[in-house]
């Protein structure tokens, strides 16, 4: 899709629009024309167009007899029905979504040469989808989990998707690790229940997953709805200037609402009473004109910083501390408009990682280096090879959206009789040589690193000692006992220990908690603080 006008998804076009204006919608126009003995009113018709004069009752042989084959109403509605579920997500199934803008406040031009940064004042329309992450689609909203925050930019240059959660860490480093991690979330295989040992299992056996963890049966472990937790692109980013001088990069959008949680009593009463909390509470403060807003940082980092950080620069499992690297304001994200269409605007709302614009950039980290394939090819096979087409997803702002790319499954732009192969004689789309990133050096022999001697625990001990406060400690620790509690001992022996060496009072007062609960584990070891 080439202009706004071709993507009225983005405009808010609806039928109560057309209805309004007294005239019918572009793709009804041609068969009302052709229907004129129904009166005014809109016409039924089976999904190729013909009218339906009967949807009361099936075509049968005599009133009591069978259903003929030849009832074509009845096999169009129920053919379409059976196919009505595409595939649900395989994480982060159930989310709310929204649109809005966003708006440049800051110039940071010196560091990106995007155009969507490129002078104050200038807006560009967003999606953004909110979510959990280990649920099915009908999990409720309240539960102990991640949250996903993603936002979709439709710049001039194109797509730019910022694919984050709503916390700038992650549990794992390696994205070989990421379908295991992801299968502790779910249900045994076996049993088809979720499974303490499989989550505790894996967590214990992964030290890197430490800081996240503790971050997870936090205050933060459950948000009060999406309008009150923050945002991250939590990942390692490149940004490039006009100069082609790079900098690395971590993008955050923090909420305006204020941060909000919820305790675990009433996250399980919500649970029950409300499932769907968080959809709502974010659907109607934006019906009531309530919009949220989240301003937009980054943080910057040179290339020789990096080479000199504490912690590899690179690594999902570690934050910028603040105080070296501080947040540089960027602009705002405004959400001031609901989907009309929940399946056609959120359900079909497609993010990937590799989608960026020139100025932004992937850098070495492992865990987004992943995610470059994983979610594109997630999305080619939930949706099919020509999402990008679908409008919500469609590039609407670039000046063209040609390529080579043919066919497939509903290819809704197919470009008519262009030529479909490179290079071509025929003014088919050339390259854009001014979109070349910079070249960078990469050396090293090629191997499996399984990291060796990084520090897993100094941040989730930063985190313990200076970033909550004694009540904040307290819950934690009885969210943890809470879920521990269910896990094989053995294994909780080993969760244990490895919060020794975050902090031994941590250790001791998990140990303590878990034996008021009647589980009673050994003594701990030697932990990193004694």
């Amino acid at each position: 899709m080439s202009s706004d006008k071709e993507c009225p998804v983005r405009r808010g076009f609806s039928l109560a629009f057309w209805r309004k204006k007294k005239k019918p919608p572009p793709t009804q126009t041609k068969i009302t024309d052709r229907v004129t003995d129904c009166g005014e009113a809109s016409v039924l018709l089976t999904a190729n167009g013909a009218p339906v004069a009967e949807k009361k009752a099936s075509l049968t042989v005599g009133p009591r007899g069978p259903i003929l084959l030849q009832d074509f109403v009845y096999l169009d509605e129920m053919s379409h029905f059976n196919r009505e579920r595409i595939p649900e997500r395989v994480v982060h199934a159930k989310g709310a979504g929204a649109f809005g803008y966003f708006e440049v406040t800051h110039d940071i031009s010196k560091y990106s040469k995007a155009k969507v940064f490129s002078s104050i004042g200038k807006r560009t329309p967003i999606a953004i989808r909110c979510s959990t992450v280990g649920g099915e689609s009908g999990s409720a909203d309240t539960v102990r989990d991640p949250r996903g925050f993603a936002v979709k930019f439709y710049t001039e240059e194109g797509i730019w998707d910022l694919v984050g959660n709503n916390t700038p860490i992650f549990f794992i480093k390696d994205p070989l690790f990421f379908p295991s991690f992801i299968h502790t979330q779910k249900r045994n295989p076996a049993t088809h229940l979720k499974d303490a040992d499989m989550f505790w299992d894996f967590i214990s056996l992964r030290p890197e997953t430490t800081h996240q963890v503790m971050f997870l049966f936090g205050d933060r472990g459950i948000p009060d709805g999406y309008r009150h937790m923050n945002g991250y692109g939590s990942h390692t980013f490149k940004l490039v200037n006009s100069k082609n001088e790079i900098v690395y990069c971590k993008f955050h959008y923090k909420t305006n609402q204020g941060i909000k949680n919820l305790l675990a009593e009433k996250a399980g009463e919500l649970s029950a009473s409300d499932p769907d909390y968080s959809i709502r509470d974010l659907y109607n403060a934006i019906a009531k004109g309530q919009n949220p807003s989240y301003t937009f940082y980054i943080q910057v980092m040179t290339v020789e910083q990096a080479k000199t950080l504490k912690w590899n620069p690179f690594d999902l499992t570690k934050i910028w501390p603040h105080k070296e690297y501080p947040l540089i304001p960027v602009g705002k994200l405004v959400l001031d408009r609901n989907p009309e269409n929940y399946f056609a605007d959120v359900e079909q709302l497609a993010f990937d990682p590799a989608h960026m614009v020139p100025g932004i950039e992937p850098s070495p980290d492992k865990m987004l280096q992943g995610r470059l394939f994983a979610y594109g090819d997630t999305h080619r096979h939930r949706l099919g090879p020509n999402h990008l087409q679908l409008p919500v997803n469609c590039p609407y702002k670039a000046i063209s959206t040609m390529h080579y790319q043919r066919d497939g499954h509903m290819p809704i732009h197919n470009h008519g009789g262009a030529p479909n192969y490179f290079p071509n004689s025929f003014s088919g789309p050339k390259e854009c040589p001014a979109a070349r990133s910079p070249s960078f050096p990469v050396s090293g022999d090629v191997d499996r690193y399984d990291p060796q001697d990084e520090d897993d625990f100094g941040q989730a001990t930063i985190f313990w000692k200076k970033v909550l406060d004694e009540p904040a400690r307290e819950r934690l620790v009885q969210n943890m006992v809470g879920s521990l509690r269910n896990a094989s001992t053995f294994i909780v022996e080993r969760a244990v220990r490895n919060f020794a060496r975050v902090d031994v009072e941590l250790a001791q007062r998990l140990t303590d908690g878990l034996r008021k609960s009647g589980i009673h584990i050994n003594a701990l070891g030697k932990s990193a603080n004694l």
